[in-house]
């Protein structure tokens, strides 16, 4: 029988933040936003100022069942599987999304609410290239902990606290 693990929540995010004193605030209840135009809207923000931040499993000989991967993109831009694939030396079929149970149980998030940051279990993080084209302090905005909290802090404190290997990942739309 398997343990199970408590659901993470805005406030475990705000204790991370507070305790590893990250220059980020959560802004809570805007309503949902399940797709990046509406939270973008939601904030008055341009749709590239969202991040996502998303888990793939990657395929390897060490790990047949997948490698998960943090991978955390911007706007509507899709992850182009390639560029994943080719970091960890495998083909592109071998890269894929995790699936909902698996991001909340390694990362303590549910997907669409999961933040860049402050996950259960330290993973490699890999950053679109894209959102350093930035200005690093232009303010982004990720998932707060749930559906209805964002997060939001500085293109540079972004890379700070994830310590990225960076990879243009955004697929041609």
């Amino acid at each position: 029988m398997s343990e199970e693990i408590p659901e993470r929540t805005p406030a475990d995010l705000a204790r991370f933040i507070a305790a590893e004193s990250i220059a980020a605030r959560l802004i809570a209840d805007i309503g949902e936003t399940p797709t990046v135009p509406a939270a973008a809207a939601a904030l008055g923000v341009r749709p590239e100022q969202i991040v996502k931040t998303l888990l793939f499993l990657v395929e390897t000989p060490a790990a047949p069942d997948g490698q998960p991967v943090v991978v955390i993109s911007n706007g509507e831009s899709r992850v182009d599987r390639r560029p994943v694939a080719d970091y960890f030396g495998v083909g592109k079929k071998r890269v894929r999304l995790a699936p909902p149970e698996v991001v909340l149980a390694l990362l303590g998030y549910p997907t669409g609410g999961v933040p860049p940051f402050g996950h259960i279990t330290r993973l490699p993080v890999l950053l679109d290239s894209a959102i350093t084209a930035f200005d690093e302090d232009e303010l982004v905005y990720g998932g707060g902990g749930d559906h209805r909290t964002m997060l939001e802090l500085t293109v540079g404190e972004l890379v700070r606290v994830v310590q990225p290997e960076l990879l243009a990942l955004s697929a041609a739309v």
